[in-house]
């Protein structure tokens, strides 16, 4: 059975408080070990049903299709990063909340409010931060879709930087393939040297 589609239910909270421009708001990569943090922020035309879903829940081919998409029929969208060394400076979660106000600072238009997946951002406008909001918001889903494509077309260039670690295949994350690779290569510059099995890899070194 296929997920429920996503409605609009979130943003009717800031709609019914006066809101008018609302964008929805989320990120990709807290979890990987290498790479930045995506972010981005989406306004699309309200009260329209879209083929937008959470990102984890599409392939990467039906991800880079509706990015596609999305570019051409959103109202406004745009995708910031924060880097590895962001990551380890701020702690993860904080240098998710530094992607997302730099996508925000980067969208087109005045923005009333903002609907995020479970993130309070602190940017003055009113929030409404929902456990799971991106299968519960278009705008939401869309901006999950974005963050998570750009950043995998991100790790797909960094594969040919970094070659042997896999990036254009698992994104950084900690597959077994690439913990294999960081104990037998060591640590690149994108890797996090805050995240468990990058800092055993520098304490101990790499085995290859």
């Amino acid at each position: 059975m296929s997920p429920a589609a996503p409605g609009w239910t979130l943003e009717r909270r800031l709609w019914g408080r006066g809101a008018v421009a609302v964008a929805g708001v989320d990120e990709a990569g807290r979890g990987a070990l290498a790479g930045p943090v995506a972010a981005a922020a989406v306004v699309l035309q309200p009260g329209r049903d879209y083929p937008y879903r959470d990102s984890k829940t599409l392939t990467r081919e039906e991800r880079a299709r509706l990015a596609e998409r999305l570019r051409g029929e959103a109202v406004a969208w745009a995708v910031a990063f924060a880097s590895a060394v962001e990551v380890d400076a701020l702690n993860v979660l904080g240098a998710t909340k530094l992607a997302a106000r730099r996508a925000l600072a980067r969208l087109e238009g005045q923005l009333d409010g903002l609907v995020t997946d479970y993130l309070e951002l602190g940017t003055g406008l009113p929030e409404v931060a929902a456990a799971r909001a991106d299968a519960a918001s278009y705008q939401v889903a869309a901006a999950s879709v974005l963050a998570k494509h750009e950043r995998d077309v991100w790790l797909e260039r960094l594969e040919d930087e970094f070659p042997g670690y896999g990036f254009a295949r698992h994104a950084g994350y900690g597959v077994p393939e690439h913990l294999r690779a960081l104990r037998a290569l060591g640590p690149c510059p994108q890797h996090r040297r805050s995240f468990a099995p990058v800092a055993a890899v520098c304490l101990f070194g790499a085995t290859g």
